[in-house]
């Protein structure tokens, strides 16, 4: 007994008794979990495999689902972060301190809608911004537009539209001869 336990202490490998009864196999089969019968509590390699349902394919009826859902998520990320730029703040900015805005609108101009629809293209990088949106003030509301471009890589932006459409479809155009609140100089 003492020389079992110095063996071990040192670490000797110990083989298991080889006999008969240790090279067959004892464990059955166990069937695979009905419908209704419980949780599984305990898994082994040797269980029989589940049936296969009918419905191999029911995840492609779900498919047009999942592509809407994020075809509306994709609008949604992109149009918040178009209304969060800084041109969609300048040109709020700039509207609320001009004077012919001031007096179609009236004060306190904001968007329109709580969240707002910023329709067109807002291309920095390529020199292009084509924007418009819904505002409203204390009066009215009607929907600006901005347009913008960039002639060459080494330029300034060269606004060539600043409009309010009201509501009753008059056309105001803010941008005022020669007075360009965006121009950077």
């Amino acid at each position: 007994m003492i020389f079992h336990a110095a063996r071990r202490r040192i670490g000797v490998p110990q083989f298991p008794k080889v006999n008969a009864r240790n090279l067959v196999p004892r464990r059955t089969l166990i069937p695979a979990p009905k419908d209704n019968s419980g949780p599984l509590m305990e898994r082994r390699a040797d269980r029989e495999l589940p049936s296969i349902n009918n419905e191999q394919r029911r995840w492609i009826r779900t498919l047009p689902i999942f592509a809407v859902v994020v075809g509306a998520a994709m609008l949604g990320i992109f149009n918040y972060q178009k209304s969060s730029s800084s041109v969609v703040n300048s040109t709020l900015y700039a509207l609320r301190t001009s004077p012919k805005a001031r007096e179609i609108l009236g004060d306190q101009i904001y968007f329109a809608q709580k969240i707002p629809w910023i329709s067109g293209e807002m291309n920095q990088l390529h020199g292009r911004i084509n924007i418009s949106f819904w505002v409203k003030g204390t009066k009215t509301q009607g929907k600006m537009r901005f347009r913008s471009v960039r002639p060459d890589r080494m330029s300034f932006f060269r606004t060539e539209e600043w409009s309010l459409e009201t509501e009753d479809g008059a056309v105001i155009q803010l941008l005022e001869n020669g007075n360009d609140p965006f121009r950077q100089e």
